[in-house]
């Protein structure tokens, strides 16, 4: 088998040395240059657009989901279930399963019940499941009872996975490291207390990349297999949480994103997630990778899905900084993709891309057009460069996170040393050219858009299909690449940025695995991305389509 760390490190070094190089040598203009280019003006610009966000669609509480009684009504024209839920709960939405709590025709204990066994299986998926969280049984009698007494949650009912750097009081959560040990998590984070609050339940920790930056191989639980092809990774860090939902052992999962973490396993597990604005959703309680790169969000198998999470865990908590006391309406609305305009981007996002993920873009693309959108040609300027600034400011940060850990750097697996080791690297005076910059591609992005006349952006997904895990490469056009050449270049970009963007299924190459689409807004312009994307799904099946490998026994893409 290939050498791992030896690849690792033969990728991660020069990728931080070429960063280096092109960062310094375009210094920022010196003092006294009049420049927005200090990071106190991207909360600056965040706020404006904000304003301009809430006076669009109406401003929602700074802590949504608690004390609401009842569940919001499925919209009409909603499409059923391919299946019923009570026949087969593993195939089943978020929003099918509210559907069958209504209706009567199942109940969360039955559901719970249905699902648990695939929880300590030794097939494929087993990998994605870490832990069981206690009192599960006793949460879904409960939720069986309020469904019963007309006294339901929002999400009343719904299990869900958490990713092993979110905190589940009194459970072990360990940011899949030996640095660790074990580690029993005091309280909830903000967003698992806000589901709990919401009726949903906590049913298992899922895996994750060491920290949410190791290799695919972690020294403490192993890799997690792709149940499409378990030769394959699922593309982290959100390993579990993609797995888990793309083999139907459970509807919604919640995941991280610093450099694509949630939309990556979206993209090479055929599921549907979103990264939301950042400052939209309190990390209290999750562990740091790189804090001004941080997102928590929620994964599914649907944007409508994603829409009634969202509005749950958004929202100032008082605690994390970077949050608002008040954020817009979160709502999937499929109908607003009649006029919408839409912006279809070509050079780096369509670069080192392979011709099955460019064929789903250009046909999500026309799936557009058809639905009475608008295309509208959009390039962004010198993203070669603010590529570049994405590493700095993400090493910089993993270096100040990570430090107290360097005397047993030894047990870190090799790509969390591997990147450890580089983190260094940076001086202060590239980690703050990286955060001076970041301002103002800020706002050049959003001026663009807007020249544009553009609400979304439509982007191809991951370069290629999943990689292999015996010599973690991907394969673009036939030629060979390291994961980390590949898996990142589409993402990052919107974790340096903040704004929000979701990955969804557009369709499967001849390799049989699944390929996504991104779609993305400006600052808090979530609910545009979210239904785009609920529009497209209404129409496609693609985010039906389950592995060979999965809970679910029987096509669902009928």
């Amino acid at each position: 088998m290939t050498d791992v760390a030896a690849v690792v490190r033969g990728t991660i070094a020069p990728q931080l040395d070429r960063a280096l190089a092109a960062s310094r040598a375009n210094p920022l203009p010196a003092a006294p240059s009049s420049l927005r280019a200090e990071p106190a003006h991207s909360a600056q610009l965040f706020g404006r657009l904000l304003d301009a966000a809430i006076e669009a669609a109406p401003a929602v509480a700074a802590t949504p989901g608690t004390g609401v009684d009842t569940i919001p009504a499925r919209p009409a024209d909603a499409p059923s279930a391919s299946r019923p839920a009570a026949a087969d709960p593993a195939a089943a939405t978020v929003v099918e399963l509210l559907d069958a709590y209504r209706s009567g025709t199942t109940t969360p204990s039955a559901v719970l019940a249905a699902l648990a066994p695939h929880w300590t299986s030794d097939d494929v998926w087993s990998d994605a499941v870490l832990r069981l969280v206690d009192g599960a049984e006793a949460a879904a009698a409960e939720s069986t009872r309020r469904w019963a007494d007309d006294e339901a949650r929002p999400l009343e009912g719904i299990p869900f996975a958490v990713k092993d750097i979110i905190d589940v009081a009194g459970t072990i959560v360990t940011s899949g490291s030996l640095q660790t040990g074990d580690r029993v998590a005091p309280a909830d984070a903000t967003v698992v207390a806000r589901l709990r609050a919401a009726g949903a339940i906590p049913v298992f920790t899922a895996a994750t990349t060491e920290f949410a930056c190791g290799g695919p191989h972690n020294a403490r639980y192993g890799a997690v297999r792709n149940p499409w092809d378990p030769e394959r990774w699922t593309g982290g860090s959100s390993t579990g949480s993609g797995s888990a939902l793309a083999a139907r052992i459970v509807p919604l999962a919640l995941g991280s994103d610093t450099g694509g973490s949630i939309r990556v396993p979206s993209a090479l597990c055929g599921t549907t997630g979103i990264k939301p604005t950042y400052g939209l959703v309190p990390r209290t309680g999750v562990a740091s990778l790189s804090w001004t790169l941080d997102h928590v969000g929620p994964m599914a198998r649907s944007a409508e899905d994603l829409a009634l999470v969202l509005a749950v865990i958004a929202g100032s908590d008082g605690e994390d900084p970077t949050t608002f006391t008040a954020v817009p309406l979160i709502e999937a609305e499929p109908e607003r993709v009649e006029g919408l305009r839409i912006g279809v981007p070509r050079g780096w996002f369509t670069e080192r891309v392979d011709t099955a993920v460019l064929d789903a873009h250009a046909a999500a693309t026309e799936q557009f057009r058809a639905l009475g959108a608008t295309l509208v040609p959009i390039e962004f300027d010198d993203l070669e460069s603010i590529d570049a600034e994405c590493w700095t400011v993400f090493y910089g940060e993993l270096a100040a996170n990570q430090e107290a850990n360097a005397a047993t750097a030894d047990l870190f697996d090799a790509g969390t040393r591997a990147r450890f080791d580089v983190s260094f690297l940076p001086t202060a005076a590239d980690y703050l050219r990286a955060l001076r910059r970041r301002p103002l591609v800020q706002a050049a992005m959003v001026a663009r858009m807007d020249e544009a006349g553009v609400d979304v952006v439509l982007t191809p997904g991951i370069g290629a299909t999943a990689p292999r895990l015996d010599d973690l490469t991907m394969s673009v056009d036939g030629e060979r690449f390291n994961l980390h050449d590949v898996i990142p270049r589409n993402t990052r970009l919107f974790d340096y940025v903040g704004f929000p963007a979701l990955m969804m299924p557009a369709g499967t190459a001849p390799d049989g695995l699944p390929v996504g689409v991104q779609l993305v807004a400006r600052p808090w312009d979530d609910r545009l991305v979210l239904s785009a994307a609920a529009a497209f799904q209404r129409v496609t099946t693609h985010h039906r389509l389950v592995p060979p490998s999965s809970a679910v026994r029987g096509p669902t893409d009928q």
